[in-house]
């Protein structure tokens, strides 16, 4: 565990950042502000029965009513700023004192994140011998953290409240890596803990946290449904490491050993949370009306930017063949379905050569994806590590086959992963690939020519400062000879759509092409890392048969 009395560096650190953040107050805003802006109206102005039913504006609200209420508590500190903004009919309304509202209410909020953050930072296992603070694994998992790039640009210049949502994925992650390996956890029983008020004590606390952490991830699921991505993963690991008390001497599951008690005690953690978030609804009746708005299957395949992930691909590959297929008179042009899915509009659209995809093949693809790394933690789990590698899988395979991702959901990957960077080599390699390439696709979300110095100089300090300080922590070579020539890809890939593009005249033929080149080249680096984090996984595998 990191050192307790030395800890003078994270508020300075967090002070920092938040300083920072302030400075991007009245810097360019997406649509997202509107978003949040009009949420607030409705939860405000609006009895709870209206809230899934008010569409007088487009920005619908679409999140859990866990979040709802958040923008209720929210709103009750707003109308101090503009009460103007409250009103629903007030659409695309924007006023200073409504701005500084908003970009503040998502500064304080990190409060969450800055919190879990340090947790986490308290769970990574530092180096022996004297090293300076520089140096250390949780300063570098702090800097990692509470600096990175793609927080600093989706929250406080695009505008969303992630960091928040993610300060309660990695505090629930924190709390289940506090609790030490099967093995350490079963030196004492029952019956041991009870003749001693300290082992007792010490047993509870250590079982507690797995309640800790499924009480956090059930709140996070309903603010947010996004983090669905990660549920099996939780649902999986809870299920044997807390639900099933013992294993056998070779790590399979003792079968004798299930706790219907503690069985019951997490359906009830979860239950509780969904009865507060979604009871009022369902007893209104309107629950097919709020699952209708979670999850809106017309949007179509991809959002408009094209996530950086297989489907971005398949997509390309079946405009290449399309092309192909009319130079060389095999297809007739007036024949192919209409190119929709490169005009920059949310909605759904045919393939031209290749099969459609349906929501049903997106989610037998998906589940396949993360089918091995649940089935690793079931048959042979590795402590709260095993779960946090299982986690980065399931959240990548779902970024990478999932129905309709949008580009910053790459981040549920690069965050979580950080931890492990800081401790492993193999996975510091993988991080700096997946960082560099997750980070860079989120360029397009800043097209204004204002942003280009702010995002390339934040890119420059965060990924230069990933490179040195986990190459200095690990003394190794962290990348392979083609991940660096992939990575260095990037940069012609930058200074083409940033700089030649925009003064070609190509701006005006063919406008998304940036956006295309970009995801379908991050695309390949994302593929990449995930097909490197199942390759050590299944290392591990082989590890552990031949022990």
């Amino acid at each position: 565990m990191a050192a307790e009395d030395s800890w003078s560096w994270f508020p300075a650190l967090a002070l920092g950042v938040s300083l920072l953040k302030c400075l991007f107050i009245n810097a360019y805003h997406s649509t997202d502000f509107e978003v949040h802006r009009n949420w607030l109206a409705i939860t405000h102005s609006l009895p709870v029965s209206r809230w899934y039913h008010e569409n007088s504006s487009e920005w619908t609200l679409d999140y859990p009513p866990l979040f709802a209420w958040f923008e209720l508590g929210l709103s009750q500190v707003a109308q101090v700023f503009d009460g103007d903004m409250l009103l629903v009919e007030n659409l695309n309304y924007v006023s200073p004192s409504a701005v500084l509202f908003q970009r503040l209410s998502v500064i304080f909020t990190d409060v969450v994140f800055i919190y879990a953050a340090r947790e986490c930072c308290r769970c990574v296992q530092e180096q022996k011998g004297s090293r300076d603070v520089l140096s250390r694994p949780s300063f570098v998992l702090a800097v990692l953290l509470l600096w990175n790039f793609g927080l600093l640009i989706v929250d406080h210049i695009h505008f969303q409240y992630n960091g928040f949502l993610f300060g309660f994925l990695l505090l629930s992650v924190a709390k289940h890596l506090q609790v030490r390996t099967r093995d350490v956890e079963t030196t004492f029983s029952f019956q041991q803990a009870a003749e001693s008020p300290v082992l007792c004590f010490c047993f509870f606390v250590r079982q507690n946290r797995h309640l800790q952490g499924a009480l956090l991830f059930s709140v996070l699921l309903n603010l947010k449904h996004i983090y669905l991505y990660v549920a099996p993963a939780y649902g999986v690991y809870l299920l044997r490491s807390y639900c099933f008390t013992e294993d056998h001497h070779d790590g399979s599951i003792r079968w004798r050993s299930f706790s219907p008690l503690r069985l019951l005690s997490l359906g009830g953690i979860v239950f509780s949370v969904c009865a507060l978030s979604f009871g009022p609804f369902i007893v209104m009746g309107q629950l097919p009306q709020v699952l209708s708005r979670l999850f809106p299957f017309k949007r179509g395949l991809c959002h408009a930017y094209w996530a950086p992930n297989f489907w971005a691909l398949y997509n390309m590959l079946d405009k290449s063949l399309a092309v192909l297929g009319v130079r060389l008179k095999l297809l007739e042009e007036a024949e192919l379905p209409r190119a929709s899915m490169t005009g920059g509009l949310v909605q759904e659209f045919q393939h031209s050569v290749l099969p459609s995809v349906t929501p049903s093949v997106t989610l037998v693809c998906t589940l396949l994806s993360i089918l091995p790394a649940v089935a690793s933690i079931w048959w042979r789990p590795r402590g709260a590590r095993g779960f946090l590698r299982c986690l980065l899988l399931c959240a990548l395979g779902s970024f990478m086959f999932g129905w309709h991702v949008h580009e910053k959901a790459v981040l549920l990957a690069i965050l979580p992963l950080s931890i492990l960077a800081v401790e492993s080599r193999e996975d510091a390699g993988i991080y700096l690939v997946l960082t560099t390439t997750g980070h860079y696709s989120l360029f397009p979300l800043l097209f204004s020519p204002a942003e280009l110095p702010i995002k390339v100089f934040l890119m420059l300090m965060f990924t230069i400062y990933s490179f040195t300080a986990l190459r200095k922590l690990h003394s190794a070579r962290l990348l392979r000879p083609l991940e660096s020539v992939y990575l260095l890809g990037l940069v012609a890939v930058a200074i083409a759509c940033e700089v030649v593009f925009p003064l070609s005249p190509w701006q005006q033929k063919l406008p998304f092409l940036p956006l295309l080149a970009t995801s379908v080249y991050c695309s390949a680096g994302v593929c990449h890392c995930f097909l490197r984090l199942y390759v050590s996984l299944l290392r591990q595998e082989e590890k552990h048969k031949r022990l």
